[in-house]
């Protein structure tokens, strides 16, 4: 019995380490900025060795996304859950929306939601942090895309379509999250109310003929075509 015991308490003692690591990281990148902080002061604030710390992390990049990584995973799994008779788009959306519902618990276990948050915004500044969260979000755009083939019963490299609408969903996602690192209420209900807001014109965008949306005569050019009577432009 003791056997069993000891690994569950070893891997505890483990987790802890390395939550107290992350969090160090973050509240120095967020106060100091990401290139000016050096894994000396990352272990000096945790009293750990840089051994111990590059036995959990290959560097600061790896610190500063861990917890990023835990919520990719958390809102890849939240689109698998979703009902199978979901449309992709509307499983894409009722994921991420329910994620923010969710995740806040998993995120507080490691960090403040309040300095995830600060963090987000540290990334979305920081080039070199910027570049790498970009090349992230490829790969989880391209499990996501894979996971909704699943879904659909189609084969991902064959049909278009799943890449697509995980493409137009991630640019959505993107003006978002600018959107909220840009504004001054630096919250979670602000985030998720940009998202809805965001993803809401998804539709409209897409279906809606612009210039008539609002009535004749409301267009750009007084309710007439950009070039010819029948309000279709230069396409003929």
């Amino acid at each position: 019995m003791e056997t069993a015991s000891r690994p569950g308490l070893r891997e505890r003692k483990k987790q802890r380490t390395r939550d107290a690591l992350v969090r160090a990281a973050l509240e120095l990148f967020t106060a100091n900025g990401y290139e000016r902080t050096t894994v000396d002061e990352i272990v000096e604030a945790v009293d750990v060795s840089q051994r111990t710390f590059f036995r959990y992390f290959a560097g600061k990049e790896e610190a500063a996304f861990a917890v990023q990584t835990t919520v990719e995973a958390h809102f890849l799994e939240a689109v698998r859950r979703r009902p199978p008779h979901e449309a992709p788009s509307q499983a894409l959306r009722q994921a991420v929306l329910a994620n923010w519902d969710t995740i806040g618990e998993t995120i507080e276990s490691v960090v403040p939601i309040e300095l995830h948050l600060r963090t987000f915004r540290l990334i979305e500044s920081t080039p070199a942090l910027l570049a790498v969260h970009l090349r992230r979000q490829e790969g989880l755009e391209e499990q996501l895309a894979q996971t909704i083939a699943e879904r659909e019963g189609v084969d991902v490299d064959a049909d278009p379509r799943p890449r697509v609408v995980v493409a137009l969903f991630g640019g959505v996602m993107r003006l978002a999250g600018r959107a909220w690192g840009a504004g001054e209420d630096f919250s979670v209900a602000a985030m998720r109310e940009l998202t809805t807001s965001y993803l809401d014109q998804m539709g409209p965008a897409l279906a809606t003929d612009w210039r008539t949306r609002d009535g004749e005569g409301s267009g750009r050019d007084g309710g007439h075509g950009r070039s010819g009577g029948d309000g279709r432009g230069d396409t003929e």
